[in-house]
């Protein structure tokens, strides 16, 4: 699949045989401030404690990033760090101890180190090298090793480091010197699972044993697509993985490391996204994207049937995490009106725990909306899947503007879920329509590669015809359509902007790509092992590719820029640099057209401070007041 965010026939059909979305009586509702939706709390995480008594989490409730413990018996949560500048997620537990790991970067640049948190509040960077970027792996079987990935050797690529806990002493199991991605580590320590990447949508799989030094590709060379590792049985006899390869979706796949025999375990009609064993192997857990909604299943291995999971109103399962003795099971419950919350879940008295609560109490989510589903015909008739929020207040007679959000990658995907900033917008009057393009992840792999070398041209038309769709909708003002986005969905905003000048009355970029040709220069080193196939899907900026991604660059055609447009950046964002959106400001205000920016200096790719998301964000619904809705007095 493709793993960056940043980049991540005639007309068959007309307007009428569009999916046309829900029709519900119009309703005044409350309007609630920035300050009241930031006021949210998003958690995220819940690894058990030893003892199964607590739940390490992370949590913004302090304005950025800390790490809170849940107590179990009474739900209380108690602050466990208060940082006041840099984010903090939590890892994990050290098994058999109270001590925390947690991550941690500096200022959004993404380079992440692994910390030690003792009991007596003392903290140790367990990877200290300046330029290092750890990644944690997992514990060893018998919990006394950690296992973590790290760029210091070399900056480019990843090697397979342990860790013995206590000493903290680090060991290289695994050089990294081909560029692969490692993937997993059988329990015995004998086979590490690797992959390769060969394009956004084709990779290698490689089991490599370590005392003989032999490689051994699991892929089949006959059949293209995708392979992701899911784990190593315990008694290591066999190896699981998910795979699209010869197929239109991802399945739940099984080799046998003696034989070589291959098995599918779970197969469907959507992508499996992910599965994993509980710690004795007694539960499986697979989630699968079912049109952009997680669905999830827990198995009894013993039976392969599937657990009745306890019913939640108003929400759905989209993670769980099942602890160590596999008595008790954290649930991530979401839905689109509230940030999601953390649920307990007793398996043998079958008793369900609410343990969170994120929703801002002076929110009633009644006034908020339900996402839905909805497709439409794109300009050659393929079948546009998106995401669609209708105000509502919005009727004939009180029509409402409308927005085109489109998502990052390249190949990433909107889903069902809840957005703050889109529920914002919604509840101060804006459709959003969250297209998934030609190119998105979640529809096959057909609709997946549909992109590759087509990038502002038929994705973008794409989110034009998304225009089309809503204003297609009676209570839609069709005079009234801009276009918003973040990561490659700020690059679609701008290419909208400027290769369709005509179509979208305002764009708002939030850290966007505008020059192809800088950006696919100047990825991040540890980046490396992916260098080739991202070329190979966007075109390599170092030979005669160069022509086409100028073409599709906003920064080089500014002077077709004639509408209002906002754009927010990071200033340590290692993805897109800020010079891509100071010039791409810089060359539009020369065709005196409206043009705000806001830059904030402790933010990168992605913004994680809640001053920083109101600000922002606030400022966004100030700008489209003023230059989409049009109003005279800006309104909070």
């Amino acid at each position: 699949m493709k793993k960056i965010l940043f980049l991540l026939t005639f007309l068959i059909g007309t307007l009428s045989c569009n999916q046309k979305p829900t029709e519900n009586p119009p309703r005044n509702v409350k309007k609630y401030t920035i300050e009241q939706f930031y006021a949210n709390i998003n958690i995220g995480g819940g690894s058990f404690s030893p003892d199964e008594s607590k739940l390490l989490v992370s949590s913004n409730e302090s304005g950025i990033y800390n790490l809170y413990e849940i107590n179990l018996s009474d739900q209380s949560m108690t602050a466990v760090t208060k940082s006041t500048t840099e984010s903090l997620f939590g890892v994990d537990y050290v098994p058999g101890t109270g001590e925390i790991l947690y991550a941690a970067d500096k200022g959004g640049n993404e380079i992440d180190h692994l910390y030690l948190r003792r009991v007596d509040g003392t903290v140790q960077d367990l990877t200290p090298a300046p330029k290092e970027k750890a990644n944690f792996f997992g514990w060893s079987e018998d919990k006394k090793s950690m296992y973590y990935t790290s760029n210091k050797r070399d900056e480019r690529f990843f090697d397979l480091y342990k860790m013995i806990v206590g000493t903290w002493k680090a060991q290289m199991l695994f050089q990294n010197n081909e560029g692969y991605e490692v993937a997993g580590i059988s329990w015995d320590e004998k086979t590490i699972a690797l992959t390769k990447s060969i394009t956004t949508s084709e990779n290698q799989l490689f089991l490599y044993d370590l005392a003989s030094k032999k490689t051994t590709e699991i892929s089949k060379a006959d059949k293209k697509g995708t392979y992701n590792v899911s784990g190593f049985s315990k008694d290591g006899k066999t190896f699981t993985y998910l795979s699209n390869a010869g197929k239109e979706f991802q399945e739940l796949e099984q080799y046998t490391l003696s034989g070589g025999q291959y098995k599918t375990l779970y197969a469907t009609k959507w992508d499996v996204m992910y599965a994993y064993d509980s710690e004795n192997e007694k539960y499986r857990v697979i989630g699968i994207n079912v049109d952009g909604k997680n669905q999830l299943k827990v198995l009894d291995n013993q039976t392969g049937k599937a657990l009745e999971l306890p019913e939640i109103p108003d929400g759905d399962v989209i993670a769980v995490n099942i602890s160590p003795s596999e008595t008790k099971m954290r649930l991530t419950v979401g839905t689109s009106k509230a940030p999601s919350n953390l649920y307990l879940y007793d398996f043998k008295t079958k008793a369900l725990t609410k343990l969170t609560e994120t929703l801002n109490k002076e929110l009633n989510a009644e006034n908020l909306v339900s996402a839905e589903v909805v497709r439409y015909k794109s300009f050659d008739g393929l079948d546009i899947p998106a995401i669609y929020y209708k105000p509502q207040q919005a009727s004939a007679q009180n029509k409402v503007p409308g927005l085109i959000w489109v998502h990052g990658g390249p190949g990433g995907q909107s889903r069902v879920g809840y957005i703050p900033l889109v529920q914002y917008l919604v509840n101060h009057g804006y459709a959003v329509l969250a297209v998934n393009n030609r190119g998105s992840s979640g529809y096959g792999q057909k609709f997946y590669k549909m992109d590759d070398r087509n990038h502002g041209e038929k994705d973008l038309q794409d989110c034009v015809w998304g225009k089309k769709y809503l204003q297609s909708l009676a209570y839609i003002d069709s005079e009234k359509i801009g276009i918003i986005g973040g990561s490659y969905g700020g690059y679609m905003t701008m290419a909208g902007m400027t290769f369709t000048p005509d179509e979208f009355k305002v764009g708002v970029d939030i850290f966007g790509v505008t020059n192809w040709l800088r950006t696919l220069k100047s990825i991040p080193p540890y980046w490396e092992s992916f260098r080739s196939a991202l070329y190979s899907e966007m075109g390599d900026p170092f030979t005669g590719d160069s022509v086409r991604l100028s073409k599709i660059s906003p920064l080089f055609h500014t002077e077709k820029v004639k509408s209002p447009i906002m754009v927010l950046q990071g200033a340590n964002d290692p993805r897109v640099l800020q010079v891509e959106s100071d010039e791409i400001v810089a060359k539009v205000k020369n065709n005196k057209v409206p043009v705000e920016y806001i830059v904030f200096p402790d933010e990168g790719h992605g913004f994680v401070k809640k001053e920083n998301e109101i600000k922002g964000y606030g400022a966004v619904l100030k700008f489209l007041d003023k230059y989409l809705k049009e109003e005279k007095e800006i309104k909070n």
